[in-house]
């Protein structure tokens, strides 16, 4: 009796970072793609190197290295910095969203950085709805955060190649992303509310490191173990 598949469990496309087909990048100071289907969006004068780095847990042979090059402290209400992975319609669609019978959300991933505090994650739908969770980085080592977002009857996503659900991991926030408050159930976006109560800066110094793997989407409320695929799958 399965009520949950053993494979395709993970709507992540590239989770355990090991394709990279544009390589490496040094001294990026815009927003860019980097390992695929990854892509870090910045508006805050940052100036940082990422890489595909063989620093992972066990279990797994790469992960998505920000390095900070020129950092930013003291940021202004608009500034950001975070990372962002879309998933097509297509491939979402056993959520169930917009339906009576919706389904929750399980994120799970690793980080490692040196940067302690709270993060805020966020997950966007194509309708511009969306809910924030936080999780807790209290050490500088390889850690396994899961945080699940409730189901929502509002808003279907569309069955087709375009976005559907956006995953934003908030590395850095101004006032206008963290001056309201956090919107822990699915609502319209309000800019103000997407990452309140996060208070960590991953660009705060030069010497400030930002690893992430083992990325994990699934259905339901329970993170599984997560789901490696091959090179060739991925």
């Amino acid at each position: 009796n399965i009520t949950n598949n053993l494979s395709n469990r993970n709507k992540i496309k590239n989770g355990s970072m090991i394709v990279n087909q544009r390589g490496n990048q040094s001294s990026v100071t815009t927003s860019v793609y980097g390992l695929d289907r990854f892509q870090v969006g910045e508006a805050a004068a940052i100036t940082y190197d990422i890489n595909q780095s063989t620093e992972s847990p066990n279990g797994f042979a790469n992960s998505f290295h920000i390095d900070i090059q020129g950092a930013q402290a003291s940021p202004s209400a608009s500034h950001f910095m975070q990372l962002i992975t879309p998933l097509e319609g297509f491939n979402v669609q056993d959520f169930a969203k917009g339906t009576s019978e919706a389904k929750q959300y399980t994120v799970s991933f690793y980080i490692k950085t040196n940067v302690t505090g709270n993060y805020a994650l966020q997950i966007t739908d194509d309708n511009s709805r969306s809910c924030s969770q936080l999780y807790t980085v209290s050490d500088a080592n390889w850690n396994r955060y899961t945080v699940t977002f409730p189901a929502d009857t509002t808003g279907a996503i569309d069955n087709d190649n375009t976005e559907g659900l956006r995953l934003t991991w908030h590395l850095l926030v101004g006032t206008d992303r963290s001056s309201g408050t956090m919107n822990t159930t699915w609502a319209a976006t309000t800019t103000a509310n997407i990452a309140a109560g996060q208070n960590a800066n991953v660009a705060s110094s030069t010497s400030n490191n930002w690893y992430i793997t083992g990325v994990q989407l699934e259905v339901g409320s329970v993170a599984t173990d997560f789901e490696h695929k091959t090179f060739a799958q991925e």
